[in-house]
């Protein structure tokens, strides 16, 4: 029998080890911030200046959580190092464990000799759903022709995977060299996107310097928007079936696999 003293002494002990492990503080998951994997710029006489035209790719490490609100800050300056151009381009929200391309133009009335891209922080928050259940949009019949004044026009089909429309979708076009360098790019947006009714996107990419040589395009559809709701709503609809149409073509006589499964047992 354990003495009543050494019964309180070891109640007591047991009452400062809960309260000492309750007051610990849980880890604090860490999330890893965007990174700017790409960026390239073109700059170009205008009748109204220079046209500064540009493109990124923004790349989300994190498989569970949705970068909201981010903005890219994109800057010019000239040769001496003065600014001449400065603007804020809110950006669509990067998908968990995903990668975001953008593209952008804009008038400077002085030549910029370098332009730079930068990004604000962006908010964390949760997905709904495990990272499988955001489909990819499937892009279909691409074609990208030159055109005499150095423009590509690049045309194709995008899909919806989801049972629910999506109202809109952004359409990027990344044109890459042959080494796979990032040239340029462009953008285009589609509505109301029905799954089995895929529609078509036309978009143009210019202000490419002369010479570029683009040996292919890389094209990607999402929502739009500096939330990932709409993308989230879609996911939650859940996906269209893979297999729809009931076949047509009469039953095997015998099943293949189960005479083989009885063979393997004799």
């Amino acid at each position: 029998m354990i003495p009543r003293s050494r019964t309180a002494s070891l109640l007591a002990l047991g009452a400062i080890c809960l309260t000492g492990c309750a007051s610990e503080e849980q880890p604090v998951q860490k999330l890893k911030p965007l990174a700017l994997k790409e960026q390239v710029s073109h700059i170009v006489k205008s009748a109204d200046g220079y046209a500064v035209t540009w493109a990124g790719v923004l790349s989300n490490a994190n498989p569970w959580h949705f970068g909201e609100h981010v903005v890219a800050t994109i800057v010019g300056h000239d040769a001496k190092g003065s600014e001449v151009l400065k603007l804020d381009q809110p950006l669509d929200a990067v998908p968990p464990g995903g990668t975001l391309p953008f593209t952008g133009q804009a008038v400077a009335t002085q030549k910029p000799a370098k332009v730079t891209i930068q990004y604000r922080p962006a908010r964390w928050r949760p997905a709904a759903r495990i990272p499988s259940a955001f489909q990819r949009f499937p892009i279909s019949r691409v074609q990208t022709m030159r055109q005499k004044d150095g423009t590509y026009l690049i045309t194709g089909y995008v899909g919806n995977p989801y049972q629910i429309s999506a109202s809109s979708l952004v359409v990027n076009a990344m044109l890459r060299d042959k080494a796979g360098k990032l040239v340029g790019g462009g953008s285009t947006y589609v509505d109301d996107v029905k799954a089995g009714s895929p529609p078509r996107f036309i978009l143009t990419v210019g202000g490419l310097p002369r010479g570029s040589q683009v040996a292919r395009t890389e094209i990607a559809a999402r929502t739009w928007g500096s939330t990932g709701r709409p993308y989230e709503d879609l996911a939650l609809s859940g996906a269209v079936p893979v297999h729809t149409i009931k076949p047509t073509s009469e039953p095997f006589a015998v099943d293949r696999n189960t005479q083989v499964a009885s063979e393997h047992k004799q």
